[in-house]
């Protein structure tokens, strides 16, 4: 497989653990609402927050650094790396120091953040023909 093949898949791979995150934030507490029987369920625990976290890091980290390699465009490391680093943060340590309601809307803003990243990437990458 080419190098600008995988960028390409590691990108869509994570913009979709990225957006995943996102939807995982937004819909848990209406589901928690809905029906209380789901907080005890996985969706809910820590782990499966840091288990995420796990598999958007490396899948985040190959796309952005092959695509920045061909297109060299700082902006794209720059937020892509502060949205990890706040994604690993708030998994592991943001429902001790920001509660609850804080570690939600930390996730929810630097998965945006990543996911902008990302899809910056892939379109520079598109443009600037990575591909090729």
């Amino acid at each position: 497989m080419e190098k600008a093949n995988v960028q390409t898949l590691m990108d869509r791979l994570a913009i979709s653990a990225s957006l995943l995150c996102m939807l995982h934030c937004i819909v848990t507490p209406l589901l928690l609402v809905a029906a209380p029987v789901i907080s005890s369920t996985f969706l809910a625990d820590e782990a499966f927050h840091q288990a995420l976290v796990i598999f958007v890091l490396p899948t985040s980290l190959l796309a952005l650094f092959l695509g920045c390699k061909s297109h060299k465009d700082t902006q794209v490391l720059l937020l892509g790396g502060f949205g990890l680093a706040a994604l690993v943060s708030v998994a592991f340590f943001g429902h001790d120091l920001l509660g609850e309601t804080g570690e939600k809307v930390a996730t929810v803003i630097s998965g945006a953040m990543l996911a902008f990243a990302h899809v910056r990437n892939y379109r520079l990458c598109r443009k600037d023909n990575c591909d090729n």
